[in-house]
C-alpha cells in the first residue's frame, strides 16, 4: 500500500472517544472482499469500524481486524441488532451471537437498528442496559431515530445513549435529527454520507473540491466532520478507501460552509416503508 502523505492516526478527530471518520460495511458482503477492505482500512489509519447483524458479515469484519496491524484494543468496533432482534430475550441471545461472529469479548458500541418491527422502548432498551451493566458492550447506540423516539430512548435508558446513526450528507443534513441529539449529548453518526455516490453530482461540491485538489467525497465528508458528525462511509477497493481517508486533511473555509450548507435539494438515499419518519 502506498502510505504517501496519508495522515496518521493521530491526525483523526474522535468524538467522545470515537474516532469521527470510520468503515462502513453495508453491502458489503462478498467476505474474502470485506476482510480486505477492513484490514486495508486498519493498516491505512482507520481506527473505527461498523456493521451489523443485517449486513451479514460479522464474521468476516472480525477476520479483518484479526488480520490487520492493529490491536483490537485500539479499534472502535460498533454493530447493530436487527429490528427481528429487538425483543428482551432476543436482544441478550444475538448480541452474544454478534461477539461471536466478531470473535471479540465485547463490542465498544451496540445499536438499534431501527425502531421498528420488534422495537418496544422500554424492553429492548431494558436488554441493553443489561448488555452494557455486564460489560458486554461499552456504549449503547440509537439508529434512525427521529427527535422525538430520541426523547424516548434518554427517557427509558439508565444508561447513556452514546450515538444516533442516521443518513446523513450535504442532501439530508438532519437538522432537527442533529439538534435533539446534541440536547443530551448524544453523538451523531453518519451512514451514507456521500448519498450513495451522488455527492459527486452536485456542483456545489465539485467545484470547491476542484478548488482544494480533491475529491467530493473528500468534501463531503470535510463538511460532517465541521457539523460534528461522525462519518462511516461504505468503500471496498483501497482507492476508495484511501481517498476517504485523506479527507482529514481537508478544511473548508466558512464561505465554503456556508455554500454546501445552502444547497436547496433534499435527497434521502434510504428510504424503507419502516422508517419511523413513513409512519
Amino acid at each position: 500500500m502506498d502510505s504517501t502523505q496519508l495522515p496518521t492516526t493521530t491526525d483523526c478527530p474522535r468524538a467522545n472517544e470515537m474516532p469521527m471518520l470510520g468503515l462502513g460495511t453495508w453491502q458489503n458482503d462478498d467476505p474474502e472482499a470485506c476482510v480486505e477492505s477492513v484490514k486495508t482500512a486498519l493498516n491505512a489509519g482507520y481506527r473505527h469500524i461498523d456493521t451489523a447483524q443485517a449486513y451479514g458479515n460479522e464474521e468476516a469484519v472480525g477476520e479483518g481486524i484479526a488480520r490487520a496491524d492493529v490491536d483490537r484494543e485500539d479499534v472502535f468496533l460498533a454493530t447493530k441488532v436487527w429490528i427481528d432482534n429487538l425483543a428482551y430475550e432476543d436482544v441478550l441471545e444475538t448480541a452474544e451471537a454478534s461477539l461471536d461472529r466478531l470473535g471479540v469479548d465485547s463490542v465498544d458500541l451496540l445499536y438499534v437498528h431501527w425502531p421498528a418491527r420488534e422495537y418496544e422502548p422500554e424492553p429492548t432498551l431494558r436488554a441493553f442496559n443489561e448488555l452494557y451493566d455486564d460489560g458486554t458492550i461499552d456504549r449503547i447506540g440509537i439508529s434512525n431515530f427521529e427527535p422525538e423516539d430520541i426523547e424516548t430512548a434518554v427517557e427509558l435508558s439508565d444508561a447513556p445513549i452514546f450515538a444516533n446513526q442516521v443518513e446523513c450528507h450535504p442532501l439530508l443534513p438532519q437538522d432537527a435529527v442533529r439538534e435533539a441529539s446534541a440536547a443530551h449529548d448524544i453523538e451523531v453518526v453518519a451512514y451514507s454520507p456521500l448519498a450513495r455516490g451522488e455527492v459527486f453530482n452536485v456542483s456545489e461540491l465539485t467545484s470547491i473540491a476542484e478548488a482544494h485538489d480533491v475529491s467530493a467525497a473528500q468534501v463531503s465528508l470535510a463538511w460532517l466532520r465541521e457539523k460534528g458528525v461522525t462519518a462511516i462511509p461504505k468503500a471496498t477497493g483501497e482507492e476508495h478507501i484511501l481517498d476517504n481517508w485523506r479527507s482529514v486533511d481537508v478544511e473548508l473555509t466558512d464561505e465554503e460552509i456556508a455554500q454546501i450548507n445552502a444547497i436547496d435539494r433534499t435527497d434521502r438515499r434510504v428510504d424503507p416503508s419502516f422508517g419511523p419518519w413513513n409512519q
